[in-house]
């Protein structure tokens, strides 16, 4: 087996890794930098790979890409792309807007006092020609930051008077009993 080699050190050496080491804070990242360093301070590809606990291969490939494009190019971490989401951005604000701004009573809908996730789903489908299922809609909310709450209903020909002089009754009983 041949001895891993950094053919272009882009400038660093062990003492300014290990210093750019410890700036970084991801752990996963670190582990890259702390791999080469370690070659480059002569050790073998296995040696390496037991003391940052990955593969001997995983080594090899972070010292081919601190090789080819230096610090920068074993920092950098592409991720997948993911799916493509069902509403597009615009999409996604306007559902936010109406359910800040709007009542279902005010569309139309005579069922409910305040949205939920069986109302925005048939509006979604409606409007936008979309079949999402309701927890899709409820991670949707909670991204753009709304959260479920359960409304508060005022009495609108509650005594504000009665309902003080209420309060204070309960409170007298409370301490009477004890609790």
């Amino acid at each position: 087996m041949k001895r891993l080699k950094i053919t272009n050190d882009h400038g660093w050496t062990p003492r300014t890794l290990r210093k750019q080491e410890r700036k970084i804070k991801n752990t996963l990242l670190r582990q890259r930098v702390m791999a080469v360093r370690l070659v480059m301070e002569g050790y073998l590809g296995k040696e390496v790979a037991s003391m940052v606990n990955v593969c001997r291969q995983t080594v090899s490939h972070y010292v081919s890409l601190f090789n080819e494009g230096g610090l920068e190019l074993l920092l950098h971490r592409d991720f997948a792309p993911g799916r493509e989401p069902f509403l597009t951005e615009e999409q996604q604000e306007e559902i936010k807007q109406l359910v800040l701004t709007t009542t279902p009573v005010e569309l139309g809908w005579d069922v409910a006092s305040a949205w939920n996730t069986k109302l925005l789903q048939s509006y979604v489908e409606k409007h936008f020609g979309v079949c999402i299922s309701r927890e899709a809609l409820r991670k949707l909310l909670h991204r753009k930051g709304l959260s479920w709450t359960r409304p508060t209903y005022t009495l609108a020909k509650g005594d504000p008077d009665r309902q003080k002089n209420f309060e204070k009754q309960i409170d007298f009983i409370k301490k009477l009993n004890g609790s």
